[in-house]
């Protein structure tokens, strides 16, 4: 039977013989089972008529959609298009995906076989006897190397006229001393550093060619001026001496006083005319003392400022000496009050001697002669510890003064100095 213009058969058309010849390039449908009883002939079904075909639920078996029935996914088609995956970045680009389609990877990405172990490198009996060989001589070197250096050392130290002379342009290499023993430079002690003392054996105080300062000390730039000048000459004087003696020298520092002496174990003298101070080394001037001085008699003010200056150099010695030093731990050391007044004698009167020292040497240049030597010994005889308001004795009687300053005087030499080797009657 003929189809109807729509393309839907006309009723009819399945039932036997309601259905014309098949069309050129058509095969019938042929059933491998057998059609029920009253149906007929199977229509053909043609690709050419694809537009004029009812759409129809897709077949399971295309690749790229979808069915209700349950199963693993459906082949692709040989030779057929394939899809990417979607949603899901990966380096190098999108890789294919589907059945019987090769990985990415050249080899698996697991195994459960080990990696193949290379086979271990064999040696040949010549190579390993010469590497042994290099080894053990290399070891007898250092070896022989070793035991000559010790040998050397023991040389260098039992025999070191056997080794040459080391040049000039080289630095010895120094050797460092065995650390195992302690090397211990006994002290000297304090009695034997104020008793023997090398600068009572060291000659006399040097004679320089210093005159007495012309500068008239009328006011405390005057004053600073005068003991300016004066300082140098006794730096010449007793620089000599005390390097003979052992020891370094070191010129003091000078300085008007403005306050006080606030320290007993650093500063030695009055604090209202002069003192010396230990801690750093410096002659301090009380300059209104000696302007007021100045004001009441010119010349005896010179010769009271020459024989101060004197006295706290005589300090400044003691300071180079160490004797200040022995002193003061002797002064500390006693707990009796009278002993530390007569420690404190012994230091004052010592450091009147070297003054009068001093001034013995240098009596000529200075001007010590007639009328200026006659204030100068009347002074003296009049300084002590009678004079003193508070009347403390820690500088001596003016008999122990001058009994210290005359034989100073006389002999220019520490050696008439030495106070602490005298009986406690010669200090009073």
């Amino acid at each position: 039977m003929p189809e109807s213009e729509d393309g839907t058969p006309k009723p009819g058309h399945f039932l036997p013989g309601g259905s014309e010849e098949p069309v050129a390039g058509t095969r019938p449908l042929i059933l491998k089972s057998r059609q029920p009883d009253g149906l007929g002939k199977a229509r053909s079904v043609a690709l050419d008529d694809a537009p004029l075909r009812r759409k129809a639920r897709p077949i399971p078996t295309e690749p790229g959609t979808t069915s209700e029935y349950s199963g693993p996914p459906v082949a692709p088609l040989t030779g057929a298009p394939l899809t990417p995956l979607t949603g899901t970045r990966r380096i190098g680009g999108p890789r294919s995906t589907g059945w019987h389609k090769n990985p990415s990877r050249g080899v698996p990405q697991f195994s459960t076989e080990p990696p193949p172990v290379k086979p271990p490198r064999h040696y040949s009996r010549r190579v390993i006897a010469g590497l042994s060989a290099l080894v053990l001589v290399m070891l007898t070197g250092a070896t022989v190397a070793g035991f000559k250096l010790i040998n050397s050392y023991d040389t260098r130290v039992d025999n070191p006229l056997s080794q040459p002379s080391v040049k000039k342009s080289q630095v010895p290499i120094p050797i460092p001393p065995d650390p195992t023993v302690t090397v211990t430079v006994p002290g000297i002690p304090d009695m034997v550093r104020l008793q023997k003392n090398k600068i009572y054996t060291s000659g006399k105080v040097a004679a320089v060619s210093c005159k007495e300062p012309a500068i008239k000390p009328d006011s405390q730039s005057a004053i600073l001026r005068y003991y300016q000048a004066l300082l140098p000459c006794l730096n010449k004087a007793w620089e000599p001496i005390v390097k003979r003696a052992g020891y370094d020298f070191r010129a003091p520092k000078l300085r008007l006083q403005t306050s006080q002496a606030t320290s007993e174990d650093t500063c030695t003298g009055e604090s209202d005319t002069a003192f010396y101070c230990g801690y750093d080394e410096s002659i301090n001037i009380s300059w209104k003392h000696d302007l007021a001085n100045y004001k009441d008699s010119p010349e005896g003010a010179r010769v009271w400022m020459l024989d101060t200056m004197a006295h706290e150099y005589g300090h400044h010695v003691q300071e180079m000496t160490e004797m200040l030093t022995a002193e003061t731990s002797r002064e500390g050391w006693t707990n009796s009050k009278a002993m530390k007044l007569e420690w404190s004698r012994r230091l004052e009167l010592q450091a009147t001697c070297f003054g009068a020292a001093f001034l013995g040497a240098n009596k000529k240049p200075l001007g010590l002669s007639g009328e200026k030597l006659r204030l100068w010994q009347w002074e003296v005889q009049h300084s002590g510890d009678e004079y003193n308001p508070k009347k403390v004795r820690d500088h001596g009687s003016r008999k122990s003064n001058w009994a210290w300053s005359d034989p100073g005087f006389k002999s220019a030499s520490p050696a008439s100095c030495n106070t602490f080797s005298a009986p406690a009657t010669k200090v009073s």
